[in-house]
């Protein structure tokens, strides 16, 4: 079964800006991201992706006590790594990315699929930036002090 080219990028951070990065295990150079994943079906709402890719990549429940996910109605359109192409029906080039903000009460531990991550890490959301792979999700937790202002 080929993904759905439509996925969300979850900016997992606290109140004091720290963001969570997890490190693929299927990439050979050190690939540091925020939590992504695509859509399971066409008609699911890209917040259950978010809270269901959260839960899954995470342990982290998006709707426990203290916790706040926000869509930041921004999306990415970009061409799938060539790495990846193969996950994706012949043709499909491109994903568009819905962003979501996920505010949690302070750092904590994270349970990590191991076929999926080897890694996590919390860092000020400058240090995240700088060490993200991927420029989209580098650009999405630059703008995290202007999307948790009230």
């Amino acid at each position: 079964m080929y993904k759905i080219p439509q996925s969300v990028l979850v900016v997992v951070h606290t109140p004091a800006l720290d963001v969570l990065l997890i490190r693929r295990a299927d990439s050979a150079e050190p690939f540091w991201q925020s939590v992504t994943g695509s859509k399971d079906a066409p008609h699911e709402s890209c917040a259950a992706t978010a809270a269901r890719e959260v839960r899954e990549e995470t342990g982290i429940d998006a709707q426990a006590p203290g916790c706040v996910l926000r869509d930041w109605r921004l999306e990415n359109v970009y061409t799938i790594y060539p790495q990846w192409q193969h996950r994706y029906a012949p043709g499909v080039w491109h994903n568009t990315e819905r962003v979501f903000g996920l505010q949690v009460p302070a750092r904590q531990a994270v349970a990590l699929n191991p076929r999926e991550h080897t890694a996590y890490a919390w860092l000020d959301w400058r240090e995240a930036a700088d060490r993200c792979t991927s420029p989209s999700n580098a650009e999405a937790i630059l703008l995290l002090p202007r999307m948790t202002t009230p």
